[in-house]
């Protein structure tokens, strides 16, 4: 029973990752750029939903819409001025932009609400009756959303017109232009979905740890990235599976001392939750040493 409870925990937390690195591999996939700042827009929307909450008392469900509205048109407009002047330079130059982004983002916010955190309502009180567990709503609803969106976003990806740019954008942007597709237009559609991806993620991570601040979105959004590594960055499974992989690793390291002292192998715990972040890098050190490319990452050649 306690496996179960860790395992479910896994899920809920891989599913986070798992939609957040969906931002960094479909990003990536169009325009081959790793955009760190996309940790700091899943601060930004956790931010936005708390402020329309408490200031104009507006409810849940329309705050969480109107925060995934905001970081999408968020998203577009740092692609437009910060990205698109630079998408002929170096990926170097677009890394090092990527990153002030990310700084001026923190530093915006630690601005405007100061560095206190601030208390997050949980959208998915209460508990769940399944057999003889109970389980907390915010896991189920966290699972279960999680799941039919990465559904949709697969289907818009591989039947819709704007899904068929995008593949074609990632394959050959000069062919694709060739071919009649509006290249600007799919970039921008692509970070409107991936920080809309990254808000929606912010709402179930806020829901489970309860607090938000300006820093927030720097470790999330780093394990999000070694999850889009670890699947294959560029490709939308190896997002959602190396998202899920690194949530139950973390969930089984944390919960190790409960399994090994109901196991009667040791009588006090070992603290190695402290060491659950540090397995989420050394996995990336790993991956990168024994599988550059990732689970479903393809091995290419440059053309010289």
């Amino acid at each position: 029973m306690t496996f179960i409870y860790i395992l479910l925990s896994g899920l809920k937390i891989g599913s986070i990752y798992a939609l957040v690195a969906l931002g960094y591999s479909m990003v990536y996939g169009i325009i081959k750029l790793v955009n760190f700042a996309h940790g700091d827009i899943i601060m930004v929307g956790a931010y936005f939903t708390w402020f329309v909450m408490s200031r104009f008392k507006v409810p849940a469900l329309p705050a969480a819409l109107g925060s995934v509205l905001f970081c999408s048109a968020l998203g577009v407009l740092i692609e437009k001025i910060a990205y698109k002047p630079l998408r002929g330079s170096s990926r170097l130059s677009l890394l090092v932009t990527a990153i002030g982004v990310s700084l001026f983002l923190q530093n915006a916010v630690l601005l405007m609400f100061k560095a206190d955190p601030r208390m997050f309502t949980n959208f998915f009180s209460g508990y769940v009756m399944i057999g003889d567990m109970q389980v907390s709503s915010d896991t189920l609803a966290t699972i279960a959303i999680s799941f039919v969106i990465m559904v949709i976003l697969t289907l818009l990806v591989r039947f819709t017109s704007i899904g068929k740019a995008m593949r074609a954008v990632s394959e050959d942007n000069e062919t694709a232009q060739l071919m009649g597709v509006n290249v600007n237009t799919t970039i921008s559609f692509t970070f409107a979905i991936g920080s809309g991806l990254a808000a929606v993620g912010s709402l179930f991570y806020c829901c489970s740890y309860s607090q938000i601040q300006p820093t927030m979105g720097g470790m999330l959004g780093l394990k999000a990235f070694v999850a889009a590594v670890l699947g294959g960055i560029g490709s939308i499974p190896g997002a959602v599976l190396g998202g899920i992989l690194i949530g139950v690793c973390e969930s089984i390291i944390k919960g190790m001392d409960t399994i090994l002292v109901h196991l009667g192998l040791i009588r006090s715990p070992l603290e190695l939750a402290t060491f659950s972040d540090a397995f989420t890098f050394v996995l990336l050190i790993v991956i990168l040493v024994f599988k550059p490319t990732g689970l479903f990452g393809e091995n290419t050649a440059d053309k010289v």
